[in-house]
């Protein structure tokens, strides 16, 4: 059985919100060391955590490994994967952004330092977990946003991969699956998702070649969906298109969400049944009569997800 001794602190703290004192800081950061809801505490320790931002209904998942460019080890997957188990049932999250705690940095792909390491079976069990992680990730409940501030290579990339939204860094030079030239070819969903995204010729473009895009190469191919601003980060403009997603009623972004997610999947008349599945249980809820009255009374709704 694989197993990783540390020293962490149990889950209960580790993936506990923190509130990010500034989100939209357009300095480097250090790892950020916050204060939690029931006392001062540090989030040095864990190698990805959970943050609130200071717009309501936005939270972040915070990468933090930044001497290792956030590279995947197996400790940062486990503590991914529990956010990801947390997250998944909080009302409190309408949007979830992904990132790296420092500025600079989103993810690197895997560990190879510590891959090189380990017997074929922990490598093994190390692509099964990524891949559920991935997946859980990906089947969120609530939209996702990645926002990729420094290299997004390999496992990097497949990580925003499985967000529904991706935003770079307008000084980002490095997005890309450089596996070819590694000697194996992407095994956390790239192959899949990329090409689910940008079609079959792009995608077998991208990876025979391992060719490393920059942001505006990157929004060029579809790759990612924004670029920031001069002297703005990826995280800064994450944060505007969350705050304009959060706005709206949460039970509409989740079925809107499924429906869409299934569409590529679905014949035409199988996914109009879908989608009518998924619209008639929004007749009977308290944010659709809140939208109604809102209307009527010529002011901006206020969603509760009931």
């Amino acid at each position: 059985m694989l197993s990783v001794v540390s020293n962490r602190l149990p889950l209960s703290f580790r993936c506990s919100y923190v509130r990010a004192a500034n989100s939209l800081s357009r300095k480097p950061q250090t790892p950020l060391r916050q204060i939690v809801r029931r006392g001062i505490q540090t989030q040095a320790d864990a190698e990805a955590f959970l943050e609130q931002s200071q717009k309501q209904g936005v939270s972040f998942l915070s990468l933090n490994r930044p001497k290792a460019k956030n590279a995947i080890s197996l400790r940062l997957l486990k503590e991914l994967t529990e956010c990801l188990e947390k997250v998944q049932f909080d009302k409190g999250t309408r949007v979830l952004i992904v990132r790296s705690s420092t500025l600079g940095s989103f993810c690197a792909g895997a560990d190879l330092a510590e891959r090189r390491t380990m017997t074929q079976v922990q490598v093994d069990k190390f692509l099964l977990d990524l891949r559920g992680a991935l997946n859980k990730l990906e089947n969120l409940p609530i939209p996702t946003i990645a926002a990729i501030d420094g290299p997004a290579l390999g496992g990097g990339l497949e990580l925003a991969l499985a967000c529904d939204l991706r935003v770079a860094g307008h000084s980002v030079t490095k997005i890309g699956l450089p596996e070819t030239k590694l000697g194996i070819i992407p095994g956390a969903g790239g192959t899949q998702r990329l090409t689910r995204l940008l079609g079959l010729a792009k995608a077998k473009n991208l990876i025979f070649t391992g060719r490393a895009l920059t942001a505006q190469q990157a929004l060029d191919y579809g790759v990612v969906d924004y670029v920031s601003e001069a002297e703005t980060s990826a995280v800064d403009r994450a944060v505007e298109l969350a705050t304009e997603i959060s706005v709206n009623a949460p039970l509409a972004l989740k079925a809107a969400k499924q429906a869409i997610s299934r569409a590529p999947e679905l014949a035409l008349e199988s996914g109009l049944d879908f989608e009518r599945a998924s619209y008639e249980p929004l007749l009977k809820t308290k944010d659709r009569v809140e939208a109604l009255e809102a209307f009527k009374e010529k002011r901006q709704p206020v969603f509760k997800g009931e």
